[in-house]
């Protein structure tokens, strides 16, 4: 196994933060949706739906993306966007760029990608039979909690997911055993933290979540296990400044905020609450970030108490 390196400014052996910022939203509980997936009526105004739930704080590597694209097929594309970010061609700052270069330059940034986001689907699907069957074999239900913001802009559901246990188990069962579905696979190292302010667990489940992902991070566990591995939002985000640099070399006049779309979520480091600038992101470890939207900063540097960013 390849050594994987400390994140900045973290030491060998230290042990867990506590997360310094606080946020304590109340959250909507939903009834179950269970296994119906279409549209019944139960009376005039009492309709069911299925629909695509969004994990929240969470983001695994990617099977698809952009819509229906094998990541795979953007192997030679990221591997140009090492080359434009080495000769100074792509709007990227230096030390991210050189954070990212190694990793596109490889060759194979996409096709890793897809093999981490085909196990991290398989390992979900594994946590489905396993927590959804009951002793005697028959199937639970599950449990939503949403968020402040229960839609993104997809129209998909953002909500926590777990098992439906009753209230009996949930008598002898404690905080980690009764996990969400979210916090397992931030656990298993198939997913990466990414909570968006203001749609965050309360104060000790983001605790839990932020301890389960240094503690994959460190084990090296599912992909963390490879260093050169780019997590969700990297590879996404990669893809976009792709795209950008390619219109901008082939001529096409962009405006600065055309230019600077591949990345604009400011980035708080959870156990401090300092706020870094979008594209120092990676100066967090990524067991510690927060990411908050542009429009978002000055509630979030409000409500949670943080520290505004600092020019470096």
């Amino acid at each position: 196994m390849v050594p994987f390196p400390a994140p900045p400014g973290a030491a060998g052996g230290e042990t867990m933060q506590n997360v310094a910022i606080f946020w304590d939203p109340q959250g909507i509980e939903l009834d179950t949706l269970g296994k119906k997936k279409y549209l019944r009526v139960s009376d005039g105004d009492s309709p069911y739906i299925s629909m695509s739930i969004r994990m929240l704080s969470i983001d695994t590597p990617e099977v698809h993306y952009p819509v229906n694209t094998p990541p795979s097929r953007h192997d030679a594309d990221l591997a140009q966007l090492a080359d434009w970010i080495q000769d100074g061609e792509a709007a990227v700052e230096h030390s991210l760029g050189e954070h990212l270069r190694p990793k596109l330059a490889t060759g194979s940034a996409g096709t890793l990608q897809e093999d981490q986001g085909m196990e991290a689907a398989r390992y979900f699907k594994q946590l489905l039979a396993e927590k959804l069957t009951r002793p005697n074999g028959s199937k639970r239900d599950v449990f939503l909690r949403v968020a402040d913001r229960p839609f993104d802009q997809y129209g998909r559901l953002l909500a926590y997911m777990a098992p439906n246990y009753t209230a009996k188990e949930r008598e002898t069962m404690t905080r980690a055993e009764r996990a969400t579905f979210n916090l397992m696979m931030v656990a298993s190292g198939w997913a990466a933290i990414f909570a968006i302010y203001p749609s965050l667990p309360r104060h000790a489940d983001l605790m839990m979540i932020r301890d389960a992902a240094e503690e994959a991070y460190r084990a090296q566990r599912g992909a963390w296990a490879d260093p050169m591995a780019l997590t969700g939002y990297e590879f996404r985000m990669c893809v976009r400044l792709y795209d950008i640099t390619a219109k901008v070399l082939a001529g096409k006049r962009l405006s600065s905020s055309e230019r600077g779309a591949w990345i604009s979520r400011y980035c708080a480091d959870m156990t401090n609450g300092e706020i870094f600038y979008p594209q120092e992101y990676h100066r967090v470890p990524p067991y510690n970030r927060v990411f908050i939207w542009p429009s978002d900063v000055p509630k979030a540097v409000a409500g949670m108490n943080l520290v505004p960013p600092r020019e470096r």
